[in-house]
């Protein structure tokens, strides 16, 4: 069951909030991804847009490209527009090789919304779904047959957040759907990251590895403030330096026989958490659990 390891550019490069690491150089993003041991990166702001470029780029720090956050509209627009709407993308990920394709709505999200409350995250209603669940099957269907596995990223502060809203998107939902299994994000919404995986095995397409500090997390839920607010006092954390047990996740992951990305990520304050410290820890602990509970790592 061979996995593989990458990282995300956001520890170093905040795309939300630019005034995070906004003026940090791509080569020392890279240059410290090659280092500490990653097999591949996901594509951030900053990158390169031109296929040509960002493959020398990469290649030239020995890493691979391994998808990047799609935000989609798709209870603004149909499937086909949106299809339309996201070729740039698509072509880019298709010309590097990426394995999938991550794509969350952001039509009506809150997560990108300094000043509005995590209170106020936007709710399906119950006849909704069934419409939004046939677009992103459509656009899903789409994505398979240009070769890269679709795989939707539950967030909080978007329509994708707690149990009830995952069962009912997977309940309308086709099974060219897949999912990017985000830890911290599943965590924090209230599910249990590990059940997710062993009650959906075929849905399991990507993997997203970050921790939490869930007293930051219920404090910013206490006072009213948004998801940004959260991500500046510290809810997200790289793994092994939070409250989670990243044991767990590996086992369920092994026992449905995953084969893929296990991707840090951490959505932190370069000035304060280290990029390249605390990515270290991270990879350090997703090896050592992942060894523990035999998932071989890609040669």
């Amino acid at each position: 069951m061979p996995v593989s390891f990458g990282v995300s550019p956001i520890a170093w490069i905040n795309d939300d909030m630019p005034e995070l690491g906004g003026d940090m150089p791509l080569a020392k993003v890279l240059g410290d991804a090659r280092d500490i041991g990653f097999a591949g990166v996901e594509l951030g702001g900053k990158f390169p847009k031109s296929s040509d470029v960002l493959s020398t780029l990469l290649g030239a720090y020995r890493l691979k490209l391994v998808g990047g956050w799609y935000g989609a509209e798709l209870l603004r627009r149909d499937a086909e527009a949106e299809i339309q709407a996201m070729q740039p993308h698509l072509r880019l990920l298709k010309a590097l090789g990426s394995p999938v394709f991550i794509q969350a709505e952001i039509s009506n999200a809150v997560h990108g919304r300094r000043g509005t409350s995590l209170a106020h995250t936007p709710r399906l209603a119950p006849g909704d779904w069934k419409s939004f669940g046939e677009r992103v099957t459509q656009v899903a269907d789409y994505v398979r047959a240009q070769g890269l596995r679709f795989a939707y990223h539950p967030h909080l502060g978007t329509v994708v957040e707690r149990p009830q809203d995952l069962a009912s998107f997977l309940n309308w939902t086709g099974g060219s759907v897949g999912l990017t299994l985000d830890t911290g994000h599943a965590a924090l919404g209230g599910n249990d990251p590990a059940a997710i995986i062993r009650d959906n095995p075929a849905r399991i397409a990507h993997v997203h590895c970050k921790d939490v500090r869930r007293h930051v997390f219920e404090r910013i839920r206490r006072d009213d403030r948004s998801f940004l607010d959260g991500v500046l006092a510290g809810m997200f954390t790289a793994p092994g330096d939070g409250d989670l047990d990243f044991s767990p996740v590996m086992r369920a992951l092994a026992e449905i026989g995953y084969e893929g990305w296990l991707i840090v990520e951490a959505e932190q304050d370069p000035a304060i958490a280290d990029p390249r410290k605390y990515s270290a820890v991270g990879l350090d602990t997703l090896q050592r659990t992942a060894a523990a509970a035999g998932l071989r790592e890609a040669a």
